[in-house]
């Protein structure tokens, strides 16, 4: 059990965490820092409606929670030839699915080592990526309450990596994340905004 919890923490310390991109309902959950990914299954419609992973730990298959709501009218299925095949990106787009309501996850496209699958849901609002050369995901975080909210990730670090670059590379991604607005502006907002645009642009 020592040995286990020991094996988990080195894992967490050579991983960086990266996001979440999304909306700000739902609750918080966070699978943590793995060896791996295995499986992935995603239940979606108008949008991702739940997810749930299958990690890799010490040669041994880890199923995680399941994450979101019950609802969805598809289900995609996605098994990774671990440890060969590895996965290194994951792409998709967040909006609200009624109006003015908050962000959630519409749409998710995972890329390995070899293969693409998806992309499952609708790709509709604002676009996300994970661009991350030589590393792989070995765990997932985010949001989840009815539907998929947010999501976020666990990336290793890449061999000849050094900490200090891997430092510059999370800043970046902090710096990615922070400056994009999960809130949606409500219509006197959007109102409020563009009669300020026009006043400015009328001014001499």
């Amino acid at each position: 059990m020592e040995g286990e919890k020991e094996q988990n923490q080195a894992a967490q310390k050579k991983a960086i965490v990266v996001g979440p991109w999304g909306g700000n309902g739902g609750t918080n959950w966070d699978d943590g820092s793995y060896n791996g990914v295995r499986e992935i299954t995603v239940m979606y419609g108008r949008c991702i409606d739940s997810i749930r992973i299958v990690y890799d730990k010490n040669d041994k298959p880890v199923s995680g929670d399941k994450h979101g709501g019950a609802g969805g009218t598809k289900i995609a299925e996605i098994k990774l030839q671990f440890p060969d095949e590895i996965l290194t990106t994951v792409t998709g787009y967040y909006s609200p699915v009624v109006h003015g309501g908050s962000p959630v996850i519409r749409s998710l496209t995972f890329k390995t080592n070899r293969r693409t699958f998806g992309p499952f849901g609708v790709e509709e609002g604002t676009p996300f990526s994970l661009p991350m050369e030589g590393g792989q995901i070995v765990g997932f975080k985010g949001r989840g309450g009815w539907y998929l909210d947010a999501i976020g990730f666990h990336i290793s670090r890449p061999k000849n990596t050094t900490p200090k670059v891997m430092q510059k590379v999370q800043q970046r991604f902090r710096r990615l994340t922070s400056s994009v607005s999960f809130a949606v502006p409500s219509r006197d907002e959007r109102n409020q905004r563009n009669f300020l645009r026009k006043e400015s642009v009328a001014k001499p």
